[in-house]
């Protein structure tokens, strides 16, 4: 296990000149919560970045990367380490998450970013999918990863979707829990497969569908044989919340 070392001191003043391509912000003027994984129900603010290295057909933001069916030029703007870190402090809520796409596409311009959070006494997620392993200065103190690996179910190959040496990273940072989504007891027999390969745990099952109704019947199809397995089980509390409403 890698021993996390304290993110000390804001952004330079280089630094905060980084831009980063960002997808939206919320949360801040129009409160909401972390919706899924270990920390589903706390208020959070985020930063959903744009660009992803994986086109899962399931995806529900493809506004950060299809664009045979979204413009980039409306979908996404380029803002700076200083004006996000303004954003996050202008709300007194504790929880930053930064997810995408794929966040960990731009890491090296997050570096600053999260130094800058972390100084302005926030505390990070990260919501990633597993195929990137984190920069070292990014598996600091107050810093969290949510690793989503998607399953050939969820419309992508396995060959792209799964990197062992990116997974074997965030298991030594200590700091990763592993959150699947799960539709089918197939599902759930694939993750315990890639549990045991690569020592993945914490193991959370999210059950798929953006309808409370479609998450509901998927939740009751699983959640005996979760219980069973000893994982833990999220829902998506925002879809539940806000009908999976854009922002919120």
């Amino acid at each position: 296990m890698t021993t996390p070392e304290p993110v000390t001191g804001g952004p330079t003043a280089g630094d905060a000149e980084f831009r980063l391509i960002v997808a939206e912000c919320f949360g801040a003027e129009v409160p909401t919560f972390q919706g899924e994984g270990p920390s589903c129900g706390h208020p959070a603010l985020f930063i959903r970045l744009s660009r992803c290295n994986l086109t899962c057909t399931k995806c529900d933001t493809k506004y950060t990367w299809d664009w045979s069916q979204f413009d980039p030029r409306k979908e996404s703007t380029k803002r700076t380490v200083a004006d996000l870190v303004a954003w996050a402090e202008s709300s007194p809520v504790e929880l930053v998450v930064i997810t995408g796409g794929e966040p960990l596409i731009q890491q090296t311009r997050l570096v600053p970013l999260v130094r800058g959070l972390i100084a302005a006494g926030k505390r990070v997620e990260f919501e990633t999918n597993g195929t990137i392993a984190p920069a070292p200065e990014l598996v600091a103190d107050g810093v969290r990863f949510n690793v989503s690996p998607k399953l050939a179910s969820f419309g992508v190959r396995e060959t792209k979707s799964i990197v062992p040496a990116a997974l074997e990273a965030f298991v030594a940072s200590g700091r990763a829990a592993f959150k699947f989504v799960a539709s089918t007891m197939a599902d759930l027999d694939r993750i315990a497969e890639l549990a045991d390969a690569h020592r993945l745990a914490p193991v959370w099952v999210m059950p798929e569908g953006t309808t409370p109704e479609a998450i509901t019947a998927t939740t009751r199809v699983l959640a005996d044989a979760v219980a069973a397995r000893h994982w833990h089980l999220t829902t998506r509390l925002h879809v539940l919340a806000f009908a999976d409403s854009r922002g919120r």
